[in-house]
């Protein structure tokens, strides 16, 4: 079937524009004006892409699979006690679609990568809300509990998804929202690369740090009276390993930076940032799942009641605030699309007189 039909080309990284360029990644781009049909059919051909694609695109219908069993297998409806479990599920089905869209789509246009972009770091903030709002209810340990700082946990975990999603997505436009001058061209990752890296790690490294001190003080300093210990923490130790190589894989473009054009279409780096990222996501989920279960009864007496507000309110208001966010950096690439279409129309109406 696919002998029918023709695949986009692919080009070498001097083919494309820089800011299409990835560090250490010398083959296999593609064109950077494609339609959304070429973006579609390149999943179907090895690019440097096309796994940043299904290595996310795929653990979707799992996360989608686990969300769909708790809907119809647990009482969420009348059971306050999932909904910090269904926010949780809902933010991880939502991330690696929005990051696989993101990939599939962000050759469309420098705009449209961007805007890609700009979805995918909002989708990981929620993620990271969600895994909050789901840490507050099933993993602080019991000495915690009704805590000052489990009363504005989730609170403050909302104030950091803002700053997270506004940090990434300045990391990539700052410049334009600073300028109006005519003969801007050219965007804030593109002239300082190494800053804008450096603020994404820090928009993302900052909030899965706050969100897992509770963990981190459970597993690795907790001693005696008041400490969660069960069978659960061999899991949350395998989350936390995976989920700090994932930060180091993004962060160190390796092993692709050892031996550039080597790794370019399979082993790069972020495809291996990917797959520990998932991994790292499905052993969170099996901890929470089963600290959901052991520590019921417990929470259930001495846990503060899990409300709307602290768990679907807080997610949903999130989501508005990231949407608005978006939308601020989105708005200067439109403008800015829409003076340019104007200026060739009014250009070439002097010609032709």
């Amino acid at each position: 079937m696919f002998s029918l039909v023709k695949l986009p080309p692919v080009f070498n990284a001097h083919q494309v524009p820089k800011a299409f360029q990835e560090d250490s990644i010398i083959s296999g781009y593609r064109h950077p004006r494609s339609s959304a049909t070429d973006c579609i059919l390149s999943l179907f051909q090895l690019t440097n892409e096309t796994l940043n694609v299904w290595t996310h695109f795929l653990p979707t219908w799992y996360f989608l699979y686990k969300l769909v069993t708790v809907i119809f297998l647990q009482d969420v409806w009348t059971d306050s006690y999932t909904w910090p479990l269904l926010v949780y599920l809902v933010s991880c089905c939502v991330y690696p679609l929005a990051s696989s869209c993101a990939h599939t789509f962000s050759t469309m246009s420098t705009r449209s990568r961007h805007i890609c972009y700009f979805f995918d770091y909002g989708a990981l903030s929620l993620y990271s809300l969600g895994s909050a709002i789901a840490y507050s209810a099933y993993i602080v340990p019991d000495a915690w509990v009704n805590s000052n700082f489990h009363k504005y946990y989730v609170p403050v975990a909302v104030l950091n998804t803002v700053i997270s999603t506004a940090t990434a997505c300045y990391s990539r436009l700052g410049f334009l929202l600073h300028s109006n001058h005519d003969s801007v061209n050219r965007f804030a990752e593109n002239k300082r690369p190494r800053l804008g890296k450096v603020l994404r790690v820090l928009a993302f490294t900052y909030p899965y740090l706050f969100d897992n001190i509770p963990l981190f003080y459970r597993i690795f300093f907790c001693v005696g009276e008041g400490c969660t210990a069960n069978e659960v923490n061999p899991f949350h130790v395998h989350h936390i390993i995976l989920a700090f190589l994932t930060g180091f894989l993004f962060a160190t473009h390796l092993p692709e930076r050892l031996a550039p054009g080597r790794f370019d279409l399979i082993g790069h780096s972020h495809q291996l940032f990917h797959v520990c990222g998932i991994t790292a996501t499905h052993f969170q989920m099996q901890a929470l799942e089963m600290d959901m279960t052991l520590r019921r009864k417990w929470l259930h007496v001495n846990a503060p009641a899990v409300t709307f507000g602290g768990t679907l309110g807080a997610s949903m208001v999130s989501i508005m605030i990231g949407l608005g966010i978006i939308y601020y950096f989105s708005y200067p690439l439109f403008y800015r699309y829409v003076v340019q279409q104007s200026g060739r129309k009014g250009s070439g109406k002097v010609k032709k007189n």
